[in-house]
């Protein structure tokens, strides 16, 4: 038997309310230690659903049962009375109970008895459920829940709707399984209203076992997706610096494609500050502004010796910085049309020991300047070219404006090339720059590099030869060119043994130097595979000679500035590059070749490379005597360090990578590095590392560095973390963290301890940082996750090919609370 029925009069707000206290991004929680265990079971005569939330209204309304009787004892006549498997469907809507009465012509109805209701994303039992449709009001009691898109469950004593208004009655939720509940959310009164998007709870207790930790008497959060204006989620913390710090987002929606958060800040030690944020979003682009601002920071004053140490030894009222700080951050992307883009990301500080004063971040405190840009970029099929501006603003006290890099205002990159036929390909790099420093001046630069290249070759052989001409002039500031002059003039008179006055410069000065030579190469390499097998497993190996020549003139380049070049550091990619130098002030010159050998073992079951090894080196037909600075020696006729790196992955737990560099003519090590990871059962990791460096011109060690961290499971629930990073050389601690975990289904405590290296100068600093997290609401305490997954690689085993860091990013500073205690 069918029925119409006007709407399912179950639409019910639970699914809206409680699960709008769980913290986002709760699908990156690891639920592997839940039971699998359902508070309510799956409804055996529900169909499966069809369609979702956003698509229920456009299918009808069914009603089916085992008996229907016409009428009822002192009701209308049209009453009928449902008994039996009662069911009710409509889209991804089911309701099912025992019996149901039901008036088409009043809208009343009762559900009684094992009242079952599923949607597309919750499960709801009842024991019985009345209402009125053409009043809109509605009745549930005894409610059990369970959500299916998402881990929670709860239930409540009675569920009241009234149009676009509901109630809940003393309500709960977790997302702890019944059998395991480590914590509850309970509300005394919930109030929904669905057509503003808000809720308002009353009396909420958030208990951890039996015991209420948190209260809160009256608390308004939204239920749906819409932004709103309102309060997010206080961040609190205390630390040594800070003291107790109070940190409280304001959300302003000021329309549906922008926004702004203003962010009030306390810190009990050094007083008030103010952050705000503001967001676009349009068709052709996208930015986002923020800034910091700190009227009367105490800090300063009341810890003056946070300042002596500096670089002449002495503290200086100007060397301190004033009260009034702050920071500025723009970033912002513009669609031009198809080809080009516009983007901008600018930076400020408002004094150089601002990054350190408000970040807690080894990484940001790493720091030494804060980068802008700005510029106009373009891509065709062909070609890319850009117009852009870099600038540079000190942010470290320890340095001088003349350590910063040259400000290039602004700089013109274009790169074309064009293939003629399937062998030969045509193209030029060309760069115009104007560069400009505080202290060294500055100058423009044209450097113009056009090459034609072919590449000759078949299915197990290549050989690629390639001609450039690199053309790079100048035209210097007046100051500039006299620096460089009188450099020249000093190093010449040393050199000769005559005494230097200032005469001596005018021969050396020149305003417009520059440097034409040509560029030529060539790159050929063979590949040989065989397949054999070995315990077993067959495997795939391949052997991949390579040779590559290249030669290029000698120039006497001293009389060039030096803007923006530096000495690479010799690697196995420096073995088949055309030059040793970053940037365009210095081209060595090159008669040199490269032979380099590579092996695969490449398992032909899953296609994986268990085994790489490869060893190179350059043997230097003649002397190479261009030179960076005048201390810097040339490369004598003879050959280079062999560079030889391995990869080893024995099984999918074990995973080694080792280089090292031998140099035969001081028969001494250069480079010598290892990497070993292991992966402990499901979520372990152990990496241990060490790096040794030495400085090939001077034979001084550079760095020595060994690098043990972990993440050991115990058993189930327990697991330890660590991390022990020495430099040998300075024989000092760079880093050691020593922690423990406990994890169950649904909550998570983690302590660590932690010493590491605090602010430039070296300074080591102590904290222990304690949070409790409640999977699918949020954490208490300061966060521990963040620091655990920049020290262990593979501490998230989402990161495990993850390679941390070398620069800072070019955002804004980040001011997480410092984490001392």
């Amino acid at each position: 038997m069918r029925k119409p029925l006007r709407l399912l009069p179950l639409s019910i707000c639970i699914a809206l309310a409680l699960p709008a206290f769980a913290a986002e991004g709760e699908d990156e929680e690891n639920w592997g230690l839940c039971p699998i265990e359902d508070v309510v079971p799956v409804f055996p005569d529900a169909p499966a659903p069809t369609g979702d939330a956003g698509t229920r209204v456009q299918f009808p309304t069914d009603i089916s049962g085992d008996l229907l009787d016409g009428q009822l004892e002192g009701e209308a006549d049209d009453t009928a009375v449902i008994r039996g498997n009662v069911t009710l469907t409509r889209g991804d809507q089911f309701l099912g109970t025992d019996q149901m009465t039901y008036n088409p012509e009043t809208g009343r109805y009762v559900a009684e008895g094992s009242v079952r209701y599923q949607d597309s994303g919750m499960r709801i039992t009842a024991t019985r459920a009345e209402g009125d449709q053409q009043a809109d009001r509605h009745r549930i009691e005894d409610v059990r829940y369970q959500l299916t898109r998402r881990r929670g469950n709860g239930g409540a004593e009675r569920v009241e709707l009234r149009g676009d208004h509901g109630a809940l009655i003393g309500s709960t939720y977790s997302t702890c399984a019944p059998s395991q509940r480590a914590w509850e959310l309970r509300a005394e009164r919930i109030d929904i209203d669905t057509a503003e998007g808000l809720g308002v709870a009353r009396n909420a207790t958030l208990r951890v076992g039996k015991v209420p930790v948190l209260y809160v008497p009256w608390f308004m959060f939204p239920v749906d997706d819409r932004r709103r204006t309102g309060l997010l989620y206080p961040r609190v913390g205390n630390s040594g610096r800070n003291g107790f710090d109070w940190r409280q987002p304001i959300y302003l929606n000021l329309a549906p494609n922008y926004d702004a958060t203003l962010e009030p800040r306390l810190m009990s030690k050094r007083g008030v500050a103010l952050g705000g944020e503001f967001r676009w979003l349009y068709g052709q682009g996208n930015g986002r502004v923020a800034g910091t601002w700190m009227p009367d920071d105490q800090l300063p004053d009341d810890e003056p010796d946070r300042y002596d140490d500096n670089r002449d030894g002495v503290s200086t009222e100007a060397e301190r910085p004033g009260r009034n700080r702050g920071m500025f951050h723009l970033d912002a992307q513009h669609r031009l049309d198809t080809r080009w883009h516009a983007a901008t990301n600018l930076n400020w500080v408002s004094d150089t020991h601002y990054v350190e004063d408000f970040s807690s971040s080894t990484l940001t405190n790493s720091a030494y300047f804060v980068s802008s840009d700005i510029g106009v970029f373009g891509r065709g099929r062909n070609w890319e070219a850009s117009l852009s501006a870099d600038h540079y603003q000190l942010a470290d006290y320890t340095l001088s404006d003349a350590n910063l890099p040259f400000h290039r205002l602004p700089r013109l990159v274009a790169r074309w090339s064009q293939p003629f036929g399937r062998l030969l390909e045509v193209g030029v790099d060309a760069e115009a720059v104007r560069f400009d420093h505080e202290v060294f001046g500055g100058g423009s630069r044209l450097d113009a590099r056009p090459y034609v290249s072919a590449t000759i070759g078949g299915a197990a052989w290549y050989v690629a030869p390639r001609l450039a001409w690199r053309y790079t002039g100048y035209a210097l500031e007046n100051d500039t060119a006299d620096a460089l002059a009188e450099a020249r003039a000093r190093a010449f008179a040393a050199e000769n043994g005559v005494p230097y006055t200032p005469a001596l410069d005018a021969s050396f000065r020149n305003r417009s130097p520059s440097r034409s030579l040509p560029i030529g190469s060539i790159d050929a390499g063979v590949y040989f595979d065989r397949s054999f097998r070995f315990r077993g497993e067959r495997f795939l190996q391949t052997l991949e000679p390579r040779v590559f020549y290249l030669r290029v003139p000698y120039e006497n380049q001293d009389d060039l500035p030096l803007f923006d070049t530096n000495l690479m550091s010799f690697s196995w990619g420096q073995l088949f590059r055309d030059n040793r130098y970053t940037g365009a002030d210095r081209q060595a010159d090159a008669n040199q070749i490269t032979t380099a050998l590579t092996t695969r073992f490449i398992s032909e079951d899953d296609g994986r490379e268990r085994l790489s090894a490869s060893l190179g080196q350059i043997h230097y037909l003649d002397e190479s005597r261009v030179r960076l600075y005048a201390g810097e020696p040339s490369i004598e006729r003879g050959r280079s360090a062999w560079v030889a790196e391995v990869g080893f992955m024995p099984d999918d737990r074990w995973s080694i990578g080792a280089a090292y560099q031998w140099n035969p003519k001081f028969r001494r090590e250069d480079l010598a590095s290892l990497r070993v990871r292991y992966l402990v059962g499901e979520a372990g990791v152990i990496n241990l590392g060490y790096r040794y460096r030495r400085d090939p011109a001077t034979g001084n060690d550079l760095l020595e560095q060994a690098d043990l961290s972990f993440l050991y499971p115990i058993n189930q629930n327990w697991s330890v973390v660590g991390r022990y990073y020495y430099s040998l050389l300075e024989k000092k601690e760079l880093e050691t963290i020593a922690g423990v975990q406990w994890e169950s289904c649904c909550l998570a405590v983690r302590v660590v301890g932690r010493r590491y290296l605090r602010n430039r100068t070296g300074e080591l600093n102590n904290a222990l940082q304690v949070e409790f997290e409640l999977k699918g609401l949020g954490s208490a305490g300061q966060k521990t996750e963040r620091v655990l997954r920049r020290a262990i690689l593979g501490y998230d085993r989402d990161d495990l090919y993850l390679v941390p860091p070398s620069s800072i990013p070019r955002g804004p500073v980040d001011d997480t609370s410092d984490p001392l205690p």
